[in-house]
């Protein structure tokens, strides 16, 4: 179900100069599965539908402590099979702050799956200082999965994979 694309950064910044000890942070980031063509807010399609159960099938025993999303359908919609498998209700954040979400996963610790955009999943890797890739093909790459991981010491480590049904430029 997964395919490694791509290794991503390891990095160690400055410690913490509040002396705290934040919990390790797994954070697992897809964009939203396959869209429909219509409407301003559309949900997704019967693929886009399939591909939010293999992601649901491919996190299911990952130790998702929260599901986060945009409040959009498609997002929301990629979301709720992962939330409904492990019982979580899926959290929305604002995607227009990011940095925001991404001081906030830092406090929590834990493992999340966030679902956003092919513009804000990436930039939110970048801001958890994992290594986006690739730009994401806004008409055709629905299977991409980072997942980012800041170590106690902030040490930060970064994967691109593949999941579900091969998105049309999977190859590219």
């Amino acid at each position: 179900m997964f395919a490694v694309l791509l290794l991503g950064t390891s990095a160690s910044p400055d410690p913490d100069p509040s002396g705290s000890d934040p919990s390790p942070l797994t954070v697992f980031l897809v964009r939203h599965a396959e869209k429909a063509d219509s409407g301003k807010d559309p949900g997704l399609t019967e693929a886009g539908r399939a591909r939010a159960q293999d992601l649901a099938g491919a996190l299911g025993n990952a130790g998702l402590e929260a599901v986060h999303s945009s409040d959009y359908a498609r997002t929301r919609d990629t979301a709720a099979p992962v939330a409904a498998q492990l019982g979580l209700e899926v959290q929305l954040y604002d995607p227009r702050d990011l940095p925001g979400l991404a001081s906030e996963l830092r406090a929590r610790g834990g493992r999340h799956l966030v679902v956003g955009h092919s513009n804000t999943t990436p930039a939110l890797v970048e801001l958890l200082g994992g290594a986006k890739g690739l730009p994401i093909d806004d008409d055709n790459e629905f299977d991409r999965l980072y997942i980012v991981t800041v170590a106690r010491d902030g040490t930060v480590t970064s994967v691109i994979l593949r999941y579900g049904a091969a998105s049309a430029d999977a190859g590219s």
